[in-house]
């Protein structure tokens, strides 16, 4: 399962989540239709662009709790002082891609900036 984690400006648009979106498939070397899910933190989850992306895509749009931020921010790479002050996450993009994973999982791609959007990869790391 790949997860892609969502951020952006207050406006953005869903062709500028996008952007943020196709960048980094690109760098995991991954085509978008290899995307499961996104998700994104509670701070965006009426975000327009967002939403209306998760619907363009027909993919599921996974809201993610602070708490779960949170939790998953030690596993994070990359670090936003809006983000850590908006969040309590030091990458918005990135914590709520490894939250929106289903069990352990691993950054793929982390954070990417875009038109206004950031978006991390995560992906289901296999437990021995």
């Amino acid at each position: 399962m790949i997860v892609a984690g969502l951020g952006c400006r207050r406006g953005t648009s869903a062709d500028g989540v996008e952007a943020a979106l196709i960048i980094a498939c690109s760098k995991a070397g991954i085509d978008l239709s290899s995307i499961d899910a996104l998700a994104t933190g509670t701070i965006k989850e009426d975000e327009p662009g967002i939403l209306q992306l998760a619907t363009r895509l027909n993919l599921p749009l996974h809201i993610v709790r602070d708490d779960e931020l949170r939790e998953a921010a030690p596993l994070t790479q990359t670090v936003s002082r809006h983000s850590l002050a908006k969040t309590s996450s030091p990458s918005l993009s990135e914590a709520a891609a490894l939250a929106g994973v289903d069990g352990p999982a691993v950054l793929l791609v982390a954070r990417v900036i875009a038109e206004g959007a950031t978006c991390a990869l995560a992906q289901s790391r296999t437990v021995p």
